[in-house]
């Protein structure tokens, strides 16, 4: 079986966010377009995820059969680093979640 990747982004002025998504279906980009545009319409005025890009990837999920790969479908988390110390298997908790940062390197 053959998956498609894609990602979402949370805007430049916000928390950095990203989604991913999988699909057995290949979705050309402006199809993409379109089913996030319609799902950001659908859920804008009324989602209670943390995140906007969180909410609008789970309407793909319900609405075009995409797998978002939230932190709760994940069955193990590495944390991997040059040292051994630093090297280890991350524990699963509610009190925290993935986030992206994006830092430049001086």
């Amino acid at each position: 079986m053959q998956l498609y990747f894609y990602e979402l982004h949370e805007g430049a002025t916000d928390l950095m966010t990203d989604a991913l998504l999988v699909s057995e279906r290949d979705h050309t980009p402006a199809q993409f377009v379109g089913m996030v545009e319609a799902a950001r319409r659908a859920v804008i005025e009324t989602f209670e995820e943390d995140t906007l890009v969180e909410a609008i990837a789970r309407e793909l999920e319900r609405s075009h059969g995409f797998t978002y790969i939230a932190d709760e479908k994940l069955r193990a988390s590495m944390s991997v680093g040059i040292e051994d110390e630093d090297t280890y298997l991350v524990e699963q908790s509610d009190e925290f979640r993935s986030i992206v940062a994006e830092m430049e390197r001086s």
